[in-house]
């Protein structure tokens, strides 16, 4: 396999950013991102995380530690075994068809438009995940 190739677990793992938040801070339910991550390292796989989410990540972090924080954390995030996923036109429909028939945030919209079309599961620990169960499957960080 070429060094550049994503290759990932069936069915893949998507993340939200309530994951990586709560792993970056070592909150509720970190060990089984942190597990989940290194697995994917040993195996040479990726999780899965939309640049919608990425962002949210972001303006989370900045919010709470301030800018330099958020750079610094970033670049952690660069080395995880984590793909960014661009987003087309056809994502975004998808996203804002849930964000119409079910109550979660935009972004968690775009995390379950691409755990759909990746045939994937979620990691959250976010409870408003549960609006949508139906729709993909949702694999909680803790006791949901």
């Amino acid at each position: 396999m070429s060094a550049g190739r994503i290759r990932s677990v069936k069915p893949p793992f998507i993340l939200d950013s309530f994951a990586l938040l709560n792993f970056l801070h070592k909150e509720p339910g970190w060990e089984k991102v942190k597990s989940l991550l290194a697995d994917l390292a040993h195996k040479n796989e990726k999780a899965f995380l939309s640049r919608i989410n990425w962002g949210e990540f972001y303006y989370i972090l900045h919010r709470r530690v301030g800018r330099d924080k958020t750079l610094e954390a970033l670049s952690l995030l660069d080395q995880l075994p984590i793909a960014f996923m661009a987003v087309d036109d056809s994502l975004v429909r998808k996203a804002a068809e849930i964000k119409a028939e079910y109550p979660i945030a935009y972004a968690d919209a775009f995390c379950t438009a691409l755990a759909q079309r990746m045939n994937g599961r979620i990691l959250t620990g976010d409870p408003k995940f549960k609006a949508v169960e139906q729709l993909v499957a949702v694999e909680w960080l803790g006791n949901q």
